[in-house]
């Protein structure tokens, strides 16, 4: 809401400055969860490059981090653009956050649970994967992201590549590494996209 008058400008009521702050915030988080564990993923991937000290794990890890850190730069810088509309949550948006992941963490556990109980760790990557994916949707509705339904149909699509790679007989590492840096480029260009575009 906003107060006008024929002589004066528009003025922001405390309601809106309220949700321009949590907009701000809710953003600003969104980037540095997102850009994290983007940095996450990569060093899973990194993994399957080779031992610690190799150069190329190395240099994955190290360009992980600067992505990572030039994200949250962006997303927390003061200058930053304000957002091009103010966030409209639905109610009880945070408890939905909170079951949502929750029920994602469950569901990651009983992932690793069920593949290594089968013998089967090399799906992990792209079960973790899907579970992350598919928590997008809901997340979209709840932090009013629209922009969460393609990183969730991106994440879902990066699962299913490393289970076709998995039925294919491809090597551990070689999925490790397709999931691990699909889902990382994923996550930083949703990062991105926040810092960026709100």
């Amino acid at each position: 809401m906003t107060s006008t008058s024929p002589t004066t400008p528009p003025t922001p009521s405390a309601t809106d400055a309220e949700c321009l702050a949590l907009t701000r915030n809710l953003r600003r988080r969104g980037v540095a969860v997102l850009s994290v564990f983007g940095l996450m993923w990569a060093v899973a991937a990194a993994s399957g490059t080779g031992s610690a000290t190799d150069v190329a794990p190395l240099a994955i890890e190290v360009a992980a981090l600067l992505i990572t850190a030039a994200a949250i730069y962006l997303g927390y810088r003061k200058d930053a653009a304000p957002s091009p509309r103010m966030v409209d949550l639905p109610a009880n948006w945070a408890r939905g956050v909170g079951i949502v992941n929750t029920v994602e963490l469950a569901a990651v556990f009983a992932v690793i649970a069920a593949s290594n109980a089968a013998g089967r760790p090399e799906v992990i990557p792209a079960g973790i994967a899907l579970v992350v994916g598919l928590h997008f949707f809901p997340l979209a509705r709840l932090y009013d992201q629209w922009q969460y339904r393609w990183t969730a149909s991106l994440l879902t699509v990066v699962a299913v590549a490393g289970f076709v790679l998995v039925a294919a007989g491809v090597a551990t590492e070689t999925v490790r590494i397709v999931v691990g840096l699909g889902s990382a480029v994923v996550l930083w260009a949703s990062s991105y996209h926040l810092a960026l575009r709100g």
